[in-house]
């Protein structure tokens, strides 16, 4: 029988599919075609499977090899399937037995003298092969740990096709790898502390309310007021990543080529403004996740934020309502996650000195209804939390208080997660409406509150939702069940600060 079939898997967004490698070597003129919806890597792989066939010690068959990827309707990307495809060849030979192949998947892009190189997606492919039942997964050595993170299936980590072949012969022993660590260049180096901020209580306490709850954040001041310094210290009061929040935030680095095994600590992603909405959000030719999918139960902060492209920006609308991010083309449409706690800065004028007491706004009324036009209502009426971060006093800058450390208001935002993911399961920001009034009760006082302010505010209906959450948020973090009219009026307080007035 001149037939064979092997296992791999194709990335589709942060998902595996499985694919049948099936190869067919019959007599007639030499040749090498690969069918089944490949792309230029892929066909490519023709050239280097039989040059890394060759420079492994193995004979190349001198006759005619077709080679199916099925189903033929899901395009196939990348060079994971050379050494899917090389391994089939060589049982066809009668190099391997045709047996050792059935109950594993393979997957690795192979050199020209036969190495294997890694492949992004690991953790994926792993999970992947171990929905479709198989038992085993041979993989690049480089990418085995990562993979090895997924439970249920063995995988195996190997250097070279000839390894590879020893291996399932029965001729080299190799044990399974054991699951990576953390992202050990990231979580070695601590984050900054609050406790370096000297000032800035009110911007330091809806911090500290936006990392309890996951709500976004918009921080508006002028130039040096600390809008920056506040942001990067966020991740440092954030709680730890649980265990299914790492696997996810792991396939999607791994899907993206940012692989490192799991992670404990939340992503921080901080790109600069001249970011195109592809980067943003995701695409490409290859589609691949962008900034928001890699913020992904964390923390995506945009600095300068009307400073960024009007289509990047507005390309955020539908992940802050939907917790993802859907893209379409032409071949069908992927969607990746991108639950994200939002935090931007921006100045309250082109020249950043608006309203400030020490330096003199040079900018016309024209010029500061542009800038602040950048921002549609629509994004707007999407963020939680509105700062005004002032210019820092003398005493303030030069004073002996110690600020409050990160330590000890991360110990309150646990606490107050806590509180939220026993009650509903998930942080306040993503509260499904249906379960806003049981969950956000309020009052006597804090409704007749609300009720005042939906008039002098001129609420939106999203916009009296998100100050419920966030009064819901106060009050888990002073461990009260109900809210009262303080818890409110801290929430509105933060919906009133200037650019969030329009």
């Amino acid at each position: 029988m001149s037939f064979c079939r092997a296992w791999s898997l194709a990335l589709v967004g942060i998902d595996a599919l499985p694919v049948e490698v099936e190869v067919d070597i019959s007599s007639g003129l030499p040749g090498f075609a690969v069918v089944g919806l490949p792309d230029a890597a892929v066909q490519e792989s023709r050239e280097r499977v039989r040059v890394a066939i060759s420079n492994s010690g193995f004979r190349f068959p001198g006759r005619k090899v077709i080679v199916n990827l099925a189903p033929a309707d899901l395009r196939k990307e990348g060079p994971a399937f050379d050494l899917p495809i090389a391994l089939a060849i060589l049982a066809v030979s009668g190099v391997l037995e045709r047996g050792v192949l059935e109950d594993a998947a393979f997957a690795g892009e192979l050199s020209l003298e036969g190495g294997v190189r890694g492949v992004r997606g690991a953790l994926s492919l792993a999970e992947g092969a171990r929905r479709r039942g198989l038992r085993r997964l041979v993989i690049p050595a480089e990418n085995a740990a990562e993979a090895a993170c997924v439970r249920g299936i063995e995988v195996y980590g190997v250097r070279s096709l000839r390894e590879a072949v020893d291996f399932l012969a029965g001729e080299r022993t190799i044990p399974p790898a054991g699951p990576g660590g953390l992202d050990s260049a990231e979580e070695r180096v601590p984050p900054e502390d609050f406790a370096d901020v000297f000032g800035q209580r009110h911007a330091k306490r809806a911090l500290e309310v936006a990392a309890a709850g996951a709500h976004n954040v918009l921080m508006s001041g002028p130039p040096g007021s600390g809008k920056t310094m506040l942001s990067r210290r966020l991740p440092g009061i954030l709680p730890p990543l649980t265990t299914e929040e790492g696997i996810e935030v792991a396939k999607i680095y791994s899907a993206a080529g940012e692989g490192g095994g799991l992670r404990r600590r939340r992503p921080f992603r901080a790109p600069h403004h001249t970011i195109s909405t592809a980067g943003l959000a995701g695409g490409g030719s290859n589609p691949r996740p962008g900034e928001i999918s890699l913020a992904h139960n964390g923390v995506l902060f945009l600095d300068e934020f009307p400073e960024f492209g009007r289509a990047a920006i507005e390309a955020l609308r539908q992940p802050l309502e939907d917790g993802c991010v859907t893209i379409s083309r032409a071949a069908g449409s992927l969607t990746y996650p991108a639950r994200i706690t939002l935090v931007c800065s921006m100045n309250p004028c082109p020249c950043g000195y608006l309203g400030d007491p020490r330096r003199e706004c040079r900018c016309s009324a024209g010029q500061i209804e542009r800038y602040r036009s950048r921002l549609s209502g629509p994004l707007l009426d999407r963020l939680d939390i509105f700062i005004e971060v002032a210019r820092l006093a003398r005493r303030e800058l030069r004073g002996e208080e110690r600020s409050e450390p990160s330590a000890t208001i991360r110990e309150r935002v646990v606490r107050a997660r806590q509180i939220q993911l026993a009650r509903q399961g998930v942080p306040n920001a993503a509260l499904p409406v249906r379960k806003l009034r049981e969950v956000c009760r309020l009052g006597h006082d804090a409704e007749a509150l609300l009720a005042r302010a939906i008039d002098g505010l001129g609420l939106s209906g999203r916009a009296h939702d998100r100050v419920l959450k966030v009064a819901r948020t106060v009050a888990d973090l002073e461990g009260e069940g109900e809210i009262s009219a303080r818890h409110l009026a801290e929430a509105l307080n933060y919906r009133k600060a200037g650019v969030a007035d329009g």
